[in-house]
């Protein structure tokens, strides 16, 4: 029974969070001390030497902002809504998470992380470029709207990252404990979700917008969902890094995209996102649930 919970924790954590959404979503203001503390375990475990550019992460950053652009154009011509829920799906960096699901899956979490890094700061500078091109309501200033997306990833990303490195070289006791505790990172990855599911279902319940609409940006999300994944396993494969390189890709921060979407585009957009929550967690429920398979062959 314990075997099985683990192996099926993160769809458990969603389906918790949609029964039990009302109450749940109370806890939303805990997860950035959620995501903090996981990443912290997680990259005590990651030596700074390790955090190496590889080719991969050039053609994953294309893909993220020229594809992103592509989309858009291509689905605009029929409803701008749908190009921009599709498009902030593609366009959004790497999940911070997405270093705990990759070493669990026996990937290399360094370089993942170092796609994680790239790729979230990347989007702090193209965001107030590519917005304007495709939106001349979204009224951004550069400086400022850089800054506001950064003071979105630091705390989040940086600081955990900066913590690690310091408790590394100075207090190495502790660097030592936490590290022993790395196993912590994974559950406290599905509360985080089990709260972010609650929060996504109760933006979509209140929407007020038609079903098809919905329905339309929920299917282009799933599409985009696939498609990167299966791009980062093969892209990431040629350069023998196939599990690194489908959690770089396909692993979305949609708490970021879900407040860009809000911020400066059609809120109703933000239902792409939102949707790629369920998405991602089903393709990583699925791809534990076969590593846990294959283990015990």
């Amino acid at each position: 029974m314990l075997q099985l919970l683990k192996n099926w924790t993160l769809p458990i954590a969603m389906l918790i969070g949609c029964v039990t959404y009302q109450w749940t979503i109370q806890l939303y203001p805990l997860t950035p001390y959620l995501i903090f503390t996981m990443l912290l375990l997680t990259f005590c475990k990651i030596s700074p030497k390790e955090l190496k550019p590889r080719i991969w992460h050039i053609w994953f950053l294309i893909i993220q902002y020229v594809g992103g652009l592509a989309v858009y154009f291509i689905l605009a011509h029929f409803n701008k809504v749908l190009a921009q829920g599709a498009m902030i799906c593609i366009i959004c960096p790497t999940a911070t998470a997405a270093a705990v699901i990759t070493s669990k899956l026996g990937g290399n979490a360094a370089s993942v992380t170092t796609y994680t890094l790239m790729a979230n700061i990347g989007t702090a500078i193209a965001i107030p470029i590519i917005f304007p091109i495709i939106d001349s309501h979204a009224n951004l200033h550069f400086i400022d709207a850089f800054l506001m997306i950064l003071s979105k990833i630091f705390p989040l990303l940086i600081c955990p990252f900066l913590l690690a490195t310091l408790l590394r070289k100075l207090m190495p006791n502790v660097h030592k404990k936490i590290m022993s505790l790395h196993e912590l990172a994974f559950y406290l990855w599905a509360i985080s979700l089990a709260i972010v599911t609650a929060k996504t279902l109760d933006s979509i319940l209140n929407f007020k917008v038609d079903g098809i609409t919905e329905i339309f940006i929920a299917f282009f999300a799933l599409l985009a969902c696939a498609l990167q994944f299966i791009l980062g396993k093969t892209i990431g494969g040629i350069y023998n890094d196939r599990i690194s390189g489908g959690q770089a890709l396909g692993q979305k921060n949609t708490i970021l995209a879900i407040w860009m979407a809000h911020t400066y585009l059609n809120p109703i957009s933000s239902i792409g996102p939102g949707s790629y929550v369920l998405w991602q967690n089903i393709m990583n429920s699925w791809q534990l649930w076969k590593t846990q398979k294959d283990k015990r062959k």
